[in-house]
């Protein structure tokens, strides 16, 4: 019998914080994507982990892009989100 754990925003955001400290932005940017589709709505720490990987990552444009998509879904971006995005913005 198929008992699998249920994804939620929690074991999102740890998977999504996972793979920004292994560097892999693309699969952290793949799992934020997905959760939308698993009904599972990201919050501001989903956000925050998904930009810091892109920052890792040199990928500022992508982390310019979720920050600037935050407010429009109802996320208030927080001192992290701010710092996160700024640092990508640098490394660019």
């Amino acid at each position: 019998e198929g008992r699998g754990v249920t994804p939620n925003v929690i074991s999102y955001n740890a998977a999504i914080s996972a793979c920004e400290k292994g560097g892999q932005w693309e699969k952290a940017l793949e799992l934020f994507n997905s959760m939308g589709g698993r009904g599972v709505k990201p919050n501001v720490i989903s956000y925050n982990a998904a930009i810091s990987a892109c920052e890792k990552g040199g990928q500022w444009e992508k982390a310019l892009e979720l920050f600037n998509s935050m407010e429009g879904r109802g996320v208030k971006p927080d001192v992290i989100s701010y710092n996160a995005t700024i640092s990508a913005c640098e490394k660019g």
